[in-house]
């Protein structure tokens, strides 16, 4: 349902020891007055002061508060029931004399019940430390013996112990001697062995403040061993900032393990099974908790990240905006936000330049919002693609532009080197291999060991502190958030989403952000009814870039990325459905491409040779892969090889055992391991992108002195 903004009754009977006292007092005036009326007997008044007084004294009892608070709660029920039974025999409740002492027993009882309160709250704190220090050095006698009998330690010392929040363990800070910094590498078998720990307990040895100092971090329950449902209280749908962090999970001392993503990417890794598309929508909802950030999706698999959290609106309609600012389900559409994105970090560049006052970087605010791209099976994505994600990485911190980048694994053939080395934020769920977490962490990760994170959903994650350090692996367990909880959430965050400012928005490639809906929506829901509240998004005129002709990318500004020098036709707009002024490249197209490539060579800055291609060479492009790239740019830049072969009257097998012969001869790969998404149904099977035989047209051409 969506929300109300009517105020709503408090029924919690919430109030302080004051306000209850005040209540009481306001009773016993309101009895007064009304049985002085009604002719109400004084011995009631008693009668019900005693009973007040009675179970007063036995609550008192069974919380075990000091007698003489006893007493004085107690006196204070008979002296409101004798004034109440003198006023009901005296009929003198309206009078300046008994409102008076009235007035001066409520404030007495005010100041009592808070006086006895703060009283009994500083008496339980007191004993609490107390407790606690007792059993912390019980624990630093206990284990100064330990670290003596089995690591034969002289003139150490255990400086202190500190119990973890909900009694999960406790961490014991340890000064070691000069001629022993360290611990040995077998002390966390012989410690835990020690302690008889239980199944899912362990040791963490970690480095302390300074040098010398060992934090031995002791784990007695298995945190991750339980399944943690996402909060879903009121205090977890309160508006937060981005700057708070994005809560993933809880850790095993039952802390809160939270991603630091204002100035930092984000890299999440996780084999197939591991909980990462899970723990993705955690951070979803994390980010979309907070009121500054915009945060936008990339998934050219379906946008499986994306549906659950725009049901709300698309579908039920209970949301009245999209909760995912923009979602990219096809590579064209991620084209299109890549560019407005790289458009947007120069327009923010240097157009917020008068709010560049204390730091060189700009505040996140609800009306200037960080932009959060999240993209998912990273490895799905062409190259170009990835090359735009990366200019997108390394220029976008300054204006608050980050990217959170998902796959199965982390190493150099899904990850790129700008991606991995400027997302300082690491998460790595539950893997197999241990190098693949060796790999994925910069420090610490060669000491992890996965069996610290064994259940589902369980993971590693790292991210700079305060103080900009970063931290070493620590085991996690994510939050378990459903389709149902998604759901409720959105109708809740949809009503704080902010929204891009102008300055980012006004560049070329922005002029397709407002009907970004109107392509996408028919996509991801067919033949499906949609809510009215998508009307607003869909009923304008639905804009489609130019395709370029020779590599099927979208061309969103006057100058074609791929090639700076020469300027590409001018951006065509079409409300058909549609894209308009897609033209089908021929073989005279290529060799027009091929004849315009010159060679030059200069002595001294004196042309001496200027040549093409001369007629006597034979054409460098195998006709196969012209004949490819050609069918595949006029099926609208993708084709399953079924159909390819079908096009070019071959078999799918020898055709593609061909075509992956000339790619090979060049080193070039197709993305995704050749899968992609095409034909009526956008089904994903074996096939070609234009993008992939462009640029292996261009490696033959460049190879053979073109």
């Amino acid at each position: 349902m969506a929300t109300s903004d009517a105020p709503a009754l408090d029924w919690s009977w919430s109030h302080s020891p004051a306000t209850s006292a005040a209540l009481v007092a306001g009773g016993a005036y309101t009895v007064a007055t009304v049985g002085s009326v009604a002719g109400l007997p004084a011995s009631h008044a008693l009668l019900v002061a005693g009973a007040g007084a009675v179970a007063q004294a036995g609550a008192d009892l069974y919380q075990r508060r000091p007698a003489g608070h006893t007493v004085a709660r107690c006196a204070a029920w008979l002296a409101a029931g004798g004034w109440t039974a003198t006023a009901l025999a005296d009929h003198t409740a309206l009078t300046w004399s008994s409102a008076g002492w009235w007035a001066a027993g409520t404030a007495a009882g005010m100041t009592l019940a808070r006086g006895l309160v703060q009283a009994e709250e500083t008496a339980r704190t007191e004993r609490h430390q107390r407790r606690l220090q007792k059993w912390a050095n019980k624990q630093a006698g206990e284990w100064h013996d330990r670290l003596h009998r089995l690591f034969r330690l002289e003139g150490h010392e255990v400086e202190g112990v500190r119990p973890w929040k909900g009694d999960v363990g406790y961490t014991v800070r340890v000064r070691m001697p000069s001629d022993t910094p360290e611990l040995p590498g077998d002390a966390v078998r012989k410690l835990a062995v020690d302690l008889r720990l239980p199944k899912g307990g362990g040791i963490q040895i970690l480095d302390g403040e300074a040098y010398g100092q060992t934090l031995i971090r002791v784990t007695a329950v298995d945190v991750l061993a339980k399944d943690l449902d996402l909060p879903d209280t009121p205090d977890e749908t309160t508006v937060t900032s981005i700057y708070d962090g994005i809560p993933l999970g809880l850790k095993p001392d039952a802390e809160e393990a939270r991603i630091a993503v204002v100035d930092e990417c984000a890299l999440v890794v996780g084999q197939t099974g591991s909980g990462k598309t899970n723990t993705i929508n955690v951070a979803n909802a994390g980010a979309l908790r907070a009121n500054d950030v915009v945060v936008m999706h990339i998934d050219v698999t379906g946008a499986g990240i994306s549906l659950p959290w725009l049901h709300a609106w698309a579908v039920d309609g209970t949301a009245t905006v999209p909760l995912i600012d923009w979602t990219a389900d096809t590579v064209e559409e991620a084209h299109i936000l890549c560019d407005t994105v790289i458009a947007g970090i120069g327009a923010r560049k240097t157009g917020h330049q008068d709010k560049l006052t204390d730091d060189d970087k700009l505040t996140v605010t609800h009306d200037l919002p960080e932009v959060l791209v999240v993209v998912d099976e990273i490895a799905e994505l062409p190259p170009a693609l990835l090359r735009k994600l990366d200019t997108i990485v390394n220029t976008g911190r300054a204006v608050r532009v980050r990217v959170v980048i998902c796959g199965l694994r982390a190493t150099q053939d899904v990850i790129t080197a700008a991606m991995k080395k400027q997302s300082r934020v690491r998460v790595g769920m539950r893997v197999s291999d241990p190098e693949e977490l060796s790999h994925l962490f910069p420090t610490g990760g060669a000491r992890i060991n996965p069996k610290s994170a064994p259940y589902r959903g369980c993971g590693f994650h790292s991210s700079p502190d305060k103080e900009d350090v970063v931290s070493d692996p620590t085991a996690f367990k994510a939050y378990r958030i459903k389709p149902k909880q998604i759901r409720a959430l959105s109708s809740v965050y949809a009503d704080r989403r902010p929204r891009l400012e102008e300055v980012f928005l006004d560049t070329e490639p922005g002029d397709y952000y407002a009907s970004r809906w109107g392509r996408i929506l028919p996509r991801l829901y067919k033949a499906k009814n949609l809510a009215p509240t998508t009307i607003p998004y869909t009923s304008m005129d639905t804009l489609y870039p130019p395709i370029n002709q020779l590599t099927g990318i979208p061309m969103t500004s006057t100058t074609d990325p791929e090639d700076d020098n020469a300027p590409a036709p001018r951006v065509v707009a079409s409300t058909t459905g549609a894209p308009a002024g897609q033209q089908r490249v021929g073989s005279d197209l290529l060799a027009t491409m091929l004849n315009a490539a010159t060679v030059i060579q200069a002595d001294f800055g004196r042309v001496i040779q200027q040549a093409g291609t001369p007629e006597n060479r034979p054409n460098p492009i195998p006709q196969l892969l012209a004949d490819a790239h050609n069918a595949v740019v006029a099926a609208g830049g993708r084709m399953h090889t079924a159909d390819l072969a079908a096009l070019l009257e071959m078999e799918p097998s020898i055709l593609g055992a061909e075509l992956g012969k000339l790619l090979r001869e060049v080193n070039i790969e197709r993305p995704g391991k050749g899968t992609v998404r095409a034909g009526k149904d956008n089904e994903p099977r074996l096939g070609y992108t234009a993008e992939t035989l462009a640029d292996a047209i261009r490696a033959y051409s460049l190879r053979d002195g073109q």
